[in-house]
């Protein structure tokens, strides 16, 4: 059911305001619903929803809470519309009217007050380099490592930021981290499209940074990556930003890092917001094909076809009924390749991959890893 709530004028200038100008470029064609993930699992039709608010009308349903801002519809739109700004300016107008899903608002509510989405405390932020001998950043190290929420509190991803560290510092990489210092950097508060909330982060690290002579940050997660590399320079954060995978075919390249052989069949999936948001598709695939032994066979959707695991914009922190997760159906494929594990490069992607190994009963017939992974074993 839908209803005008007011002139749709009223409705497409606000649109425009908050960010979502090129929806008026919008010629209803299609190609946008024929892409969105969100298809192929529930009865959503992108484009309809697209339509509604064009002629100011507004349906009751979840839909703009269910985008995952993937930017497979972005990449495949013959008009240029930048839909993930239209659904992120629906997004604010429904945060400013105080319209926001629960499990959503705490999470945002958790980044301000508390640094992470879950709300732990911050001095359990280094739990996760116990035993390691990790340096507090100082200006003229080469990097600042970005550890991130996930990689700093849940015990799936600490091994990966436990390994990255284990390379790096086998490479003499020289780099520090911030410690119980660091805070989230924002990403689910502005998909989400709390915007102030995202400028009070985004201000907070930018300040951090700079008072600690941060010139070159390497980061875990691809959204962290994303963005302190493209969206603080809206607030004057101007850094050299590299997401791990990059650092690490770097490495490689220079022989600084030499893997180890061993007899793998793998496949790997390309994070929505490493490879559609940022171009970095060769990097990770480079590391892996370094690997003597290991044998890297590619999915039917790969690259800027890849399929969406279902963690962005927001969606992590929702609960998700399992026949409408994506992380299955993309397992699914990784599976049919007969590869042994599924390798990815974002901790997103790493948590629903293993949540779906545990739901779909596949854990004995493939594992999951993070690219880095792969070089201490």
């Amino acid at each position: 059911m839908s209803e005008a709530v007011r002139p749709f004028e009223e409705v497409l200038d606000e649109v425009v305001k908050e960010g979502g100008e090129s929806l008026n470029l919008c010629y209803q064609c299609g190609l946008c619903s024929g892409t969105c993930p969100w298809g192929v699992v529930r009865d959503f039709n992108l484009r309809k929803m697209l339509r509604m608010v064009q002629l100011g009308l507004v349906e009751e349903s979840d839909g703009i809470w269910l985008c995952t801002t993937c930017k497979a519809c972005v990449d495949r739109c013959p008009r240029g519309v930048e839909l993930i700004d239209v659904i992120r300016s629906m997004r604010r107008m429904l945060v400013g009217g105080g319209m926001i899903p629960q499990m959503q608002r705490s999470a945002v509510s958790n980044i301000v007050q508390e640094g992470n989405p879950w709300g732990n405390p911050a001095e359990e932020r280094m739990d996760w380099a116990k035993g390691l001998d990790v340096r507090r950043y100082e200006k003229g190290m080469d990097y600042l490592l970005f550890v991130g929420c996930a990689p700093s509190y849940d015990p799936r991803n600490q091994k990966v930021a436990r390994a990255l560290v284990e390379i790096l510092s086998k490479a003499e990489v020289s780099f520090g981290v911030l410690g119980n210092e660091e805070r989230c950097c924002g990403d689910s508060a502005r998909r989400i499209g709390d915007e102030q909330a995202f400028g009070t982060v985004a201000e907070r690290n930018i300040a951090k940074f700079q008072e600690m002579g941060v010139e070159r940050i390497v980061a875990i997660s691809p959204h962290s990556y994303h963005t302190m590399k493209n969206d603080y320079k809206e607030f004057g954060g101007e850094f050299e930003v590299v997401h791990h995978t990059q650092l690490l075919a770097e490495l490689v390249d220079e022989g600084k890092v030499v893997p180890g052989r061993l007899e793998k069949r793998v496949t790997y999936h390309d994070p929505c917001y490493l490879g559609r948001h940022n171009g970095i598709y060769e990097e990770p695939r480079k590391v892996l094909e370094s690997i003597p032994g290991l044998e890297l066979v590619e999915m039917e959707r790969t690259k800027d076809f890849s399929l969406c695991c279902g963690g962005g914009g927001g969606r992590f922190w929702t609960e998700t009924v399992a026949e409408e997760r994506f992380s299955n159906l993309r397992l699914e494929e990784a599976i049919g390749t007969g590869a042994e594990v599924l390798v990815t490069a974002c901790p997103f992607c790493v948590s629903n991959f293993e949540d779906s190994t545990k739901s779909m009963g596949e854990e004995g017939r493939i594992v999951v890893r993070d690219v880095v992974e792969f070089l201490i074993l």
